[in-house]
């Protein structure tokens, strides 16, 4: 079982893959990236019935062909050619993410491209560019998180496919991703990270209990509402955590700042060891020695807006037609617009 958040993390690059292979300052190692993936796709129906495939990889890829059909005929999400090839990478990551913040700031740095907007992380095919550039942040000031993507989306410009990445992860996880790489081309808004993010979790989260009913997994369902709800606590804790931060972050003095900025993210540790404890998981190493303000955007990044999202599904009776709609209403607004309808709900 990954960690909380793991996920999450692993896959923060939704449109990476598509920025960096528009973005001319590292066109060439970011195309040969893409170009690759592109060209190691196989129909999922001829790997799982060459003789060669593993029989646990063919069980996995049928699971997954059943569950992109579903996707299609009851969570009205698109029906193309996404996520139905599977590409064997040979590696553990598709791609590496580096996610980085002022070290007085929880605002994370931003990087803008064609067609995608500005997002709150750099991708890059290469793990040593990725570090390269971690580490001329980190020189500067920055807090930086540099980690290993799983799994990527070009919203829909590509026919994404299924990698070897993805399958160190559980069934649950491989569908949710999916899921939620999907819900990514129903809606999508330039230059808004969090609510893009936000939107397709609540998709992934609705559309996996329907799924695991729909499966006859229903036993399954518990499970994956202990781990959302151990997610919403972890949440909660990160709130309070940034509430207090952003008030450290207005003392004059650096050295009090940074004191108590340590102080407070120790506690934030404390705390989030206690509800894994109480969740009988064991406490991923970074919770530990990798917390900072960019760490703390990646999560922040993912549900930050969820539960205005849950309760605009609650306002659709959990309708999705009538849920996308109003998503995409949203998406219509500008910025301050949106997110003062978001804080109403």
């Amino acid at each position: 079982m990954k960690p909380i958040f793991g996920h999450r993390f692993a896959s923060v690059a939704i449109v990476s893959g598509l920025a960096v292979w528009l973005s001319g300052c590292y066109y060439m190692q970011a195309a040969r990236g893409q170009f690759e993936v592109m060209r190691k796709r196989e129909p999922i129906s001829e790997v799982i019935n060459a003789e060669e495939t593993p029989v646990e990889i063919a069980d996995r890829l049928r699971i997954l062909e059943q569950a992109r059909q579903f996707s299609i005929d009851e969570l009205g999400l698109p029906d193309n050619n996404s996520y139905r090839s599977f590409a064997d990478l040979e590696r553990d990551y598709v791609l590496w993410n580096v996610i980085a913040a002022p070290e007085f700031s929880l605002e994370p740095k931003r990087w803008c491209y064609p067609v995608v907007g500005c997002v709150s992380y750099r991708g890059y095919f290469d793990e040593d560019a990725a570090r390269r550039l971690g580490d001329k942040l980190t020189k500067d000031g920055y807090d930086v998180v540099v980690g290993g993507v799983a799994a990527y989306s070009t919203l829909g410009r590509f026919s994404d496919p299924i990698l070897n990445t993805m399958l160190h992860w559980e069934d649950v996880d491989l569908v949710a991703v999916m899921f939620h790489e999907l819900a990514h081309q129903v809606v999508y808004v330039k230059d808004d990270t969090g609510f893009n993010e936000s939107f397709a979790t609540a998709v992934e989260e609705i559309g996996i209990e329907r799924w695991l009913m729909d499966a006859g997994r229903e036993s399954e369902v518990a499970a994956y509402n202990e781990r959302r709800s151990l997610q919403q606590r972890l949440m909660a804790l990160v709130a309070a955590t940034r509430i207090d931060l952003e008030d450290i972050y207005t003392l004059t003095s650096d050295a009090d700042r940074r004191l108590r900025k340590r102080q407070r993210l120790t506690q934030l540790s404390g705390d989030a060891r206690l509800e894994f404890e109480a969740a009988n998981r064991k406490l991923p190493e970074w919770w530990s020695e990798d917390l900072n303000n960019a760490r703390l955007a990646t999560m922040t990044l993912y549900q930050g807006l969820l539960p205005k999202f849950h309760a605009l599904l609650a306002q659709c009776t959990n309708e999705l037609e009538c849920f996308y709609t109003e998503v995409e209403a949203l998406s219509q607004l500008d910025k301050d617009a949106r997110d003062a309808r978001l804080k109403n709900l």
